[in-house]
C-alpha cells in the first residue's frame, strides 16, 4: 500500500520569491508523494520575475503560479496540510492562522533575495542562492523515512533541516 499524499505549505510574509521557490521545487522533486502550496500573511500580489526567470532557466513549470493570502489555506475548504514550512523570518514571529490537519511546523528561514540591492548580476545570485539552499533542505526533507518517524522525531529532524544550508547534511 502506498503512502497518501500529503499536503506542504510554504509560507513568506509576501509571498513573491522564497515560498514560491520552495512550492516550485517541491512540487517538482515530491510528485506523486507530496503537493506544495505557498502563501504569504501580507502577499504582494505578484511573484518577483527574477523568480520566474530563475524557475525557467532551471526547466521548473512556472504557469499558473501566484502571490496568495494564507487564508485561502485557513478555511474550511483549505487542504488538510501535513507539513508547514515557513522560509522568512517575518512570517515565522506573525501568528499563524489555524491550519487544517494539525501539521508539523518548522521555520527554514532563507535570506531574502528579493530585498538585494545592486547590480542585475547581485540580485540574480541572491535568488540562486536561495534556491539552492531551499532545494537541498527539500532533497533533505524528502529523504526522510516519513512512515517510519513518529511526530516528535519528525519534528526534530526538521528542525534541523531549516538551521542547515546547502553545504551541511543532517545526521
Amino acid at each position: 500500500m502506498s503512502d497518501p499524499t500529503r499536503h506542504v505549505l510554504f509560507l513568506c510574509t509576501g509571498n513573491s520569491a522564497r515560498s514560491i521557490l520552495a512550492e516550485v521545487v517541491m512540487n517538482a522533486m515530491g510528485k506523486d508523494r507530496f503537493i506544495a502550496h505557498s502563501a504569504g500573511s501580507n502577499p504582494t500580489g505578484r511573484v518577483n520575475p527574477l523568480a520566474i526567470e530563475l524557475l525557467q532557466k532551471n526547466r521548473f513549470p512556472t504557469d499558473g503560479l501566484r502571490s496568495k493570502s494564507w487564508d485561502e489555506f485557513a478555511t474550511p475548504g483549505g487542504p488538510p496540510l501535513d507539513f508547514v514550512f515557513t522560509v522568512c523570518d517575518n512570517a515565522a514571529g506573525e501568528a499563524c492562522p489555524f491550519w487544517h490537519g494539525q501539521p508539523v511546523t518548522a521555520h527554514w528561514g532563507v535570506e531574502d533575495p528579493a530585498a538585494v540591492e545592486g547590480s542585475d548580476e547581485d540580485r540574480r545570485k541572491a535568488f540562486v542562492r536561495a534556491l539552492t539552499t531551499l532545494q537541498r533542505r527539500i532533497e533533505l526533507f524528502l529523504s526522510l523515512p516519513h512512515g517510519r518517524l513518529d511526530k516528535l522525531a519528525l519534528q526534530r529532524r526538521l528542525d534541523e533541516i531549516g538551521r542547515t544550508d546547502d553545504s551541511e547534511q543532517v545526521a
